[in-house]
């Protein structure tokens, strides 16, 4: 399994790489505010490849539940400085997360390798041309409505088979818009659009979206459904995300994204030293 992203090729097979999520907002879910500054961004995202970051995915809108939206240009000036800073010091691969076309052109051409949008290119009807024209790997997401919407009474007769359906589908579609294939990456969408239930059903499955045949992503990290599990919204969640990082790795995932590398890297070396990825297939 390798996942295309133009300049370069991941091989994805063994352990599932680690993309670091670096969000340059004041209101993200969980890290909003703390890497405002240019400075502060590039120090994380270091640190984060020090840590054994594979990828640092680098978002400029939030998309947690009932976010307000920003424009485009408010998103340029959060990301692009970042992405160029980056480009020029790191020698991982940059991921720019983001549904609006031009951010995305801007990204790459300052730098970026993955555009990974959560709306499944389907959120700007620029973002797919955009895509064709690049060389940059792509994420497909799945994502019910939009952040302001998606929590609205989320309702499936058969989560997983559903979220399955559009994946492929989504990627039929944008290779047949002239996108290679070896370029597309999937993603259930964890927590866009579902409850709890739905979380955890779609987690369980894993192994049926790595049946599709492209890469997988899973992001989970520090998310509502952790806190839930484990009876209190407001602990500390890295222990919970850890738990679910190696069971998605054991089942096949190819892509973990999390915001403690650190953590995720050491038990993924351990759960692999172990045995815990004996059963995994390639």
């Amino acid at each position: 399994m390798h996942w295309n992203l133009g300049r370069r090729v991941l091989d994805l097979t063994g352990v599932p790489h680690i993309m670091g999520i670096l969000n340059v907002t004041p209101d993200s879910f969980s890290d909003g505010g703390k890497f405002n500054t240019v400075d502060l961004a590039v120090a994380a995202a270091t640190r984060m490849r020090d840590e054994g970051a594979d990828i640092i995915d680098i978002g400029g809108e939030s998309t947690r539940p009932y976010a307000d939206p920003v424009d485009a240009d408010e998103e340029r000036r959060r990301v692009l400085p970042v992405i160029e800073r980056l480009a020029a010091d790191l020698d991982i691969p940059i991921s720019i997360d983001t549904q609006k076309a031009v951010v995305a052109r801007e990204a790459v051409a300052a730098g970026a390798d993955i555009i990974n949008d959560v709306s499944g290119l389907q959120g700007d009807a620029d973002m797919l041309d955009v895509a064709l024209r690049c060389d940059a790997g792509i994420c497909i997401m799945h994502m019910r409505g939009t952040p302001q919407t998606m929590q609205d009474d989320p309702t499936y007769d058969d989560v997983v088979a559903e979220i399955a359906q559009y994946l492929t589908g989504r990627r039929r579609d944008t290779v047949a818009a002239g996108i290679d294939e070896s370029r597309i990456c999937l993603d259930p969408g964890i927590g866009f659009g579902k409850t709890h239930e739905h979380n955890l059903q779609l987690l369980k499955a894993t192994d049926r979206f790595v049946a599709l045949g492209s890469p997988v992503m899973i992001g989970h990290s520090r998310k509502g459904f952790i806190g839930k599990l484990i009876g209190d919204k407001q602990a500390d969640r890295t222990a919970g995300t850890l738990g679910v990082s190696l069971a998605v790795a054991a089942a096949g995932a190819h892509v973990i994204r999390v915001h403690d590398v650190k953590a995720t890297r050491d038990a993924l070396t351990l759960f692999e030293a172990s045995g815990g990825l004996g059963s995994r297939k390639a």
